[in-house]
């Protein structure tokens, strides 16, 4: 594969060739013709949109030496292979919360199977529980909507288990490894248990239109509870995905919203949907389970893998790769591996630390992540403020030495490189 940097070269050559011959004879212009149609083929970023720093040259650079000028590549094929997560990376905002309130808001949600909300994940503990029959009641019968447009303590419970804890602030969730999966995350997706895979197209496409269509910056009520009410997606990184696909990179998403909500918001991008992983629902006879598809050997509905942190890795290993059983948890060698990742949360860190070429990184004051990013131990990260609406920075340093990292158990500790040395704390600089 010729890489861009060296068709650059190489026409750069040619050109000067012809330019002395033509110094001889009477054809000098049509000397600059191979050079002017190299370069309007080869695509770079558009220098009208602002990025924060020198992230625009570096990121012209990587393409330049990776990449090569034509059509979306396919890393079967050798493409270089481009990972981006989604929510509040390509987009401001979270698309699986706003697709789970469309539905709260619509009545699309179904009472859990025997009026029983512990199964609707094994790691539901059982306050929440508890907490959610008491607020939904027990009326509706099984598999039949939930009024929750009009039954306000049933949709404020909803959404408060959505944020891992009860209405009265008990733990919503326990039990569950932390470094492959958020079993909040996962319930989102297990929310539409019940529903069809078609179905869960139309309420995403519904969502993605009023998201899109509401005032930027502005907010919604489902319930009584005041929620993000808009999503955007961010034109510098459509315009990166799109200079990415013209220099033939294979560009793919990995995201912990919901497999076909994703699908749905990536057509966009013109991303086909094999290009873009999610949650994964456990589907029987059309209809979703509930279960979640496993991965590194864990059996589809157990539940216990989602593409979160170390389940990212996973999960591109078993997809992109063909990786099999426990083996996708581990990292491939560099050479196979891929050359950029764009994340903005600790669900990203692994990927993007795997990543051989540059890494983004929007910053939303995420303590592990941004200790490795302001670490910069190899030099390949670039932060980023967030593209729209920007966080303010961090008003005291990172506890990257003490407490920013999260062990498999829940507990907190520091981080580390990859060589087992610690992160000192880190101060926040790009905000």
């Amino acid at each position: 594969m010729i890489s861009r940097a060296a068709r650059t070269i190489l026409a750069g050559t040619f050109a000067g060739v012809l330019l002395l011959t033509a110094s001889c004879s009477s054809g000098a212009d049509d000397a600059a013709e191979p050079e002017t149609a190299d370069a309007a083929e080869c695509a770079s970023l558009d220098p009208d949109l602002v990025w924060y720093g020198d992230i625009r040259g570096r990121l012209d650079r990587m393409i330049a030496e990776y990449g090569e000028c034509g059509d979306p590549g396919d890393v079967d094929e050798g493409a270089p292979l481009a990972l981006f997560d989604w929510d509040n990376t390509v987009v401001k905002n979270d698309i699986g919360s706003a697709t789970a309130y469309w539905m709260l808001r619509n009545d699309k949600i179904l009472q859990p199977r025997d009026r029983d909300w512990t199964t609707t994940s094994r790691f539901l503990t059982p306050e929440a529980a508890a907490a959610l029959s008491a607020a939904c009641g027990t009326e509706v019968a099984p598999g039949a909507p939930l009024p929750t447009s009009s039954d306000v303590n049933c949709a404020d419970e909803i959404v408060a288990v959505m944020d891992e804890e009860t209405r009265s602030g008990l733990p919503a969730f326990a039990g569950y490894d932390h470094r492959r999966t958020k079993a909040s995350y996962a319930w989102v997706v297990q929310l539409s248990a019940g529903r069809s895979m078609d179905e869960v197209e139309e309420f995403a496409i519904a969502a993605r239109e009023e998201s899109l269509a509401a005032p930027e910056g502005s907010t919604q009520v489902v319930g009584s509870t005041v929620v993000d009410g808009y999503v955007r997606y961010y034109p510098q990184i459509e315009d990166l995905v799109k200079t990415l696909h013209a220099n033939g990179f294979d560009v793919r998403i990995i995201s912990a919203s919901a497999e076909p909500v994703v699908r749905v918001w990536a057509r966009e991008l013109g991303l086909p949907p094999e290009r873009a992983m999610g949650v994964r629902p456990v589907v029987s006879e059309g209809i979703l389970t509930g279960g979640l598809v496993g991965c590194g050997g864990v059996a589809d509905g157990e539940d216990t893998v989602i593409p979160y942190v170390e389940g990212k890795r996973c999960q591109v290993n078993e997809v992109v790769y063909g990786i099999g059983g426990p083996a996708a948890f581990d990292p491939l060698p560099a050479d196979r591996r891929h050359v950029f990742a764009a994340g903005d949360s600790v669900t990203d860190v692994t990927f993007l630390a795997d990543a051989t070429g540059e890494r983004l990184v929007i910053n939303r004051n995420n303590p592990e992540l941004m200790c490795h990013a302001y670490d910069n131990s190899d030099g390949k990260w670039l932060i980023t403020p967030m593209f729209l609406d920007p966080n303010e920075r961090a008003e005291e340093p990172y506890p990257c030495a003490s407490t920013a990292f999260t062990e498999p158990d829940g507990r907190a500790g520091p981080v580390v490189r990859a060589d087992g040395t610690e992160i000192a704390d880190q101060r926040d600089a790009v905000y």
